[in-house]
């Protein structure tokens, strides 16, 4: 490794360019020494040695391109693998396929009786109440009586009905519709719909304009349609989208 080098030049700063050339080291590293400063007819002329407190870190470095130009040792070629020997396999003969054991079909459910969901629907309502079952041509009636059952029917029977459309889901009898009545609601409901159905078609029958009622449910716009289908001066119609269904009750010249 070179550790000093002389240059000349046709001026000191040329000189001293090429002898850090030559070292591969740059101007801090070094130590200067101008030898001539040239002339007309005369180049210039330095030595440029690496200075006593950098050497060492140019020595590693000098060690360590010898060893990367070092030829690294080629790993050895693998062996060729022997070819495995034919192994004759002799057919196995057919085995008969054993028929495979069918699930056993679950046994079916008891089905719940529109009764007894019933009592326990009031059961977890903390309710006492007797529940009786009432069986007509087409209907199926679910009789509740007792007190502080108002809870269960709601605003308009809407708690009732609802009920009693989870207990068709559940509870299902055949062809045959059950309908669930608390406290004699549905009756009662029936008897003042009669009543509104007359005084609106008396009032539209007067003023000669149409009457649109609240949405109601199947069972009850059917009492109001029933209880005008003989009235001369108006008839009914309904309209709407479930759960919104309402009637409107019109002059029947209109409809005609």
């Amino acid at each position: 490794m070179k550790t000093s080098v002389e240059a000349t030049g046709k001026n000191i700063e040329q000189a001293i360019e090429n002898a850090l050339f030559e070292l591969k080291a740059p101007r801090e590293d070094v130590d200067i020494k101008i030898l001539s400063e040239g002339g007309l007819f005369k180049k210039a002329k330095v030595v440029v040695s690496i200075s006593q407190d950098e050497i060492e870190k140019y020595q590693k470095r000098e060690k360590l391109k010898e060893e990367e130009e070092k030829p690294k040792p080629q790993p050895p070629k693998p062996e060729p693998k022997p070819k495995p020997e034919k192994v004759e396999v002799k057919k196995q003969e057919k085995v008969e396929e054993q028929p495979k054991p069918q699930p056993k079909a679950k046994p079916q459910e008891d089905k719940i009786e529109a009764t007894q969901f019933v009592e326990g629907l009031l059961k977890a309502f903390g309710k006492d109440a007797q529940v009786s079952e009432i069986e007509e041509d087409e209907v199926v009636k679910i009789e509740v009586s007792g007190e502080n059952l108002n809870d269960l029917i709601g605003y308009r029977g809407e708690t009732m009905f609802a009920l009693s459309y989870l207990m068709n889901t559940i509870c299902k009898r055949g062809k045959k519709k059950q309908v669930l009545d608390i406290c004699d609601y549905r009756e009662k409901r029936a008897q003042s719909l009669k009543s509104l159905a007359s005084r609106m078609a008396a009032k539209v029958a007067k003023t000669g304009r149409y009457a649109k009622l609240e949405p109601m449910d199947a069972s009850e716009r059917r009492i109001i349609h029933l209880a005008l289908q003989d009235n001369e001066k108006v008839t009914t119609m309904s309209k709407g989208t479930e759960p919104k269904r309402y009637v409107i009750i019109f002059p029947r010249e209109y409809r005609e």
